[in-house]
């Protein structure tokens, strides 16, 4: 198959050389259609510049990063921008973008509000959702445009718990409908990340330290053999 993603000694920096932030450094990986991969590490450590990486927000300063240009990507941040207009026509708006006539672009739309259970806010202004109903909005939209892979940063990191139980049940289902979905998500949560992933990757300082199937990474003795820095991190114990 071929892969979604293939980095090659990718590294990313910010600011001049003389004093750049080094924000990824040599990351080599492939991510395969259907897979759901999570990305994990303290704060700062490179997860969402990889996620910008990979969906060509940004730019490698260093060594290649190759995308599968059929496979249609949409990414989801921690809030959502939504422009000041109706739910409907912010759904819409990009498949009309696309190219789609305006008139059935609405119909597709009010179609994805209800694969959500939102067709009920169809006709409401996309700025006054609370966080949850924003983030379901922007699932409907990448499902109406017929993503095909599912880039995430920490999409429920703002969420009350009842937001996050229907987000994340939105998620794991887009994930599981029969055509795979690949799924690409950084998250804190490491119950989300043992509900939702397959396989996890560990980052440091914008280095992957670990990269394991998930139940090798919370239970599997390799981490704490090979990767003892994951391991603290699993256990709350890396600072």
């Amino acid at each position: 198959m071929k892969p979604v993603f293939r980095l090659s000694s990718a590294s990313l920096h910010f600011g001049r050389p003389a004093t750049a932030v080094r924000a990824l450094s040599e990351v080599t990986l492939t991510i395969q259609p259907g897979e759901r991969v999570a990305l994990v590490g303290a704060n700062g450590c490179g997860k969402s510049t990889l996620l910008r990486l990979l969906h060509g927000l940004a730019t490698p300063t260093a060594g290649q990063v190759a995308l599968d240009s059929e496979a249609r990507q949409a990414m989801l941040f921690q809030r959502p921008h939504l422009l000041r207009m109706s739910v409907q026509s912010n759904i819409a708006l990009g498949l009309w973008l696309r190219g789609t006539r305006w008139g059935e672009a609405k119909v597709l739309a009010l179609a994805a509000l209800e694969r959500v259970g939102l067709v009920e806010l169809a006709q409401r202004n996309g700025r006054k959702l609370s966080g949850g109903q924003q983030q379901r909005v922007a699932l409907a939209r990448a499902w109406a445009l017929g993503a095909q892979v599912l880039l995430l940063d920490e999409p429920t990191a703002s969420l009350d718990p009842h937001a996050k139980r229907e987000v994340e049940a939105l998620i794991e289902e887009f994930a599981q409908q029969p055509a795979a979905m690949t799924l690409v998500f950084a998250s804190h949560n490491l119950g989300q990340v043992k509900r939702l992933a397959s396989r996890v990757i560990y980052l440091e300082q914008g280095r992957v330290l670990a990269d394991l199937p998930v139940h090798e990474f919370f239970s599997g003795p390799l981490l704490q053999l090979q990767y003892p820095a994951a391991h603290l991190f699993v256990k709350g114990e890396l600072v």
